[in-house]
């Protein structure tokens, strides 16, 4: 057992410092603290007794929540919870702590003539807050009306080689809640209800749409062509095919593949990266709901994203609104619908003869709107105009319908206007949560827009889609008339949890290197 421990054991305790240092170590020896020192001795004093301070699994049969809710004074049953130390008091020969799992907290009660002299003194010497314990023993509730575990028998578990913060919800570099993930969970209960709640919104939407008879699939996350998106990928190198990757931007073209295979309502809750900015709304890895419904339109995806989002609503219990900073968000009606035209003309108060190349020229300029491309045309600067000025204005659920067919290259025309794709997104609290459009299924039409998207990418838009010769092929074999959307998850967990930074709703963010 003490060569277990060798690694510590031959290091100076004060120090920590090994004979040769490695730059990890170094990094780790910039961590050391006096508690530190102390409980890394401790490890040693335990096992010199023959106690591991990491021994073997000893399964619980409750956790603490099931226990609080379900008391009974009659209940004569020995239970056995493993949780971490939050508090401990000792009073003489007796000592009450709080332990905590994945449901909660509960006291527990410990005393020397129950458990042994022996135990008592690892209890009240070497037992720390942040150690993960298993105890045994009955439910009472104290003088004081508190539900509370007689232990009859405990263990050391794990030992915890640092403290606690002690006021960890006073802390004022939120920085540190994101790098150690770990610490916020076991500190803060709002960011682990939170989520928590992030798991019950995925997987209400999961049941919503298999309860729709659609399948849950799983795409590639490797693209020899980044496509599905307008957006600029990370690459990577495959060694043993000698061939450039790109990670997966969407899993669009991959999934309307399965649509010409004859799976008629496919979805995939996937992870996507782009290599862009980092901000409390976006996040160079996030996750993405995409569904596809062979057969149906862009206002039958409408109607589905609406209930999708209802139901997510009753299901963690926001029917009627949700404070998102400082606005009300409403899901309890129905959606707003709105063609973008006519949002830039209602925001800007424009009429349909102020929308020329003069007009939304001096608007751009004035708001200080810079092309990202030389030749726009005038549909792609009205859609810039309202990205740029519009987006933010649509508080409530709100659909924004007949996108220019320029800035949607894998959408199909609108049947009443070829110059519009039958595109529709959705915005609330001025954020988008889910874009959605009929699928282009024209062989030709559709390598016709990938060439003008080479043509644009070759005037300086980075992000503009490459030509998928593969896709096209797929289309060749007869894409049925098929509406696809997407919602962003996380964007979502904040709108439906009040959160206004995308790193509380994430549970690793991507963050710089220290």
């Amino acid at each position: 057992m003490l060569k277990t421990y060798q690694i510590y054991f031959n290091m100076d305790v004060k120090t920590m410092e090994p004979k040769h240092k490695s730059d990890q170590m170094q990094d780790f020896l910039g961590h050391v603290s006096q508690e530190h020192e102390i409980r890394i001795a401790k490890v040693k004093k335990l096992a010199q007794k023959g106690i591991e301070s990491w021994p073997a699994v000893k399964t619980p049969n409750a956790l603490a929540q099931e226990l609080l809710s379900s008391f009974s004074e009659q209940d004569t049953k020995i239970y056995d919870l493993v949780g971490r130390v939050m508090t401990k008091r000792l009073h003489g020969k007796a000592a009450f702590l709080h332990i905590q799992d994945m449901s909660g907290k509960i006291q527990i009660y410990v005393k020397e003539d129950v458990v042994g002299a022996e135990l008592f003194y690892l209890l009240e010497h070497d037992i720390d807050l942040g150690d993960i314990l298993w105890v045994s023993g009955t439910l009472f509730k104290t003088q004081r009306g508190e539900i509370s575990l007689r232990v009859h028998s405990f263990s050391l578990q794990s030992k915890c080689l640092h403290p606690l913060p002690e006021k960890f919800h006073g802390l004022h570099d939120v920085e540190v809640r994101y790098r150690q993930r770990y610490l916020d969970l076991i500190c803060n209960d709002a960011s682990k209800q939170l989520l928590m709640k992030r798991s019950l919104i995925v997987q209400t939407i999961r049941e919503f749409l298999t309860s729709k008879n659609y399948l849950e699939v799983e795409t590639p996350m490797l693209h020899p062509i980044p496509g599905g998106a307008a957006a600029k990928p990370f690459m990577t190198h495959h060694n043993a095919l000698g061939q450039d990757f790109y990670l997966r931007i969407a899993p669009e073209l991959y999934l309307k593949r399965l649509v010409v295979g004859g799976l008629d309502r496919v979805f995939e809750v996937n992870r996507n990266f782009r290599n862009e900015g980092i901000s409390t709304k976006h996040n160079p890895e996030f996750t993405m709901l995409e569904c596809y419904t062979a057969h149906h339109d862009v206002s039958y995806a409408m109607d589905l994203i609406e209930k999708i989002f209802q139901a997510v609503a009753k299901k963690i219990g926001v029917t009627e609104s949700v404070q998102f900073g400082q606005h009300s968000i409403d899901f309890s009606k129905t959606f707003e619908r709105i063609s973008l035209y006519d949002a830039v003309k209602k925001y800007h108060k424009l009429t349909d003869a102020d929308l020329h190349d003069a007009k939304i020229d001096a608007l751009l300029k004035t708001h200080k709107i810079a092309l990202p491309k030389s030749n726009m045309n005038l549909a792609e600067k009205i859609y810039l105009l309202f990205a740029e000025t519009v987006e933010k204005e649509l508080i409530q659920p709100t659909f924004v319908t007949g996108f220019p067919v320029d800035v949607s290259p894998l959408a199909k025309r609108d049947a009443n206007n070829p110059e519009l794709a039958a595109r529709a997104e959705l915005f609330m609290a001025g954020l988008e949560l889910a874009n959605l459009f009929d699928e282009l299924n024209d062989p030709f039409d559709q390598a016709a827009r990938f060439h003008q998207q080479v043509a644009s990418r070759e005037s300086g838009d980075a992000e503009a889609h490459l030509f998928d010769a593969d896709y096209i092929l797929a289309l060749e074999h007869a894409l049925p008339p098929t509406v696809g959307f997407g919602i962003g998850i996380d964007r979502m967990v904040m709108l439906m949890t009040g959160t206004t930074s995308i790193k509380d709703v994430i549970l690793f963010p991507t963050l710089k290197k220290r």
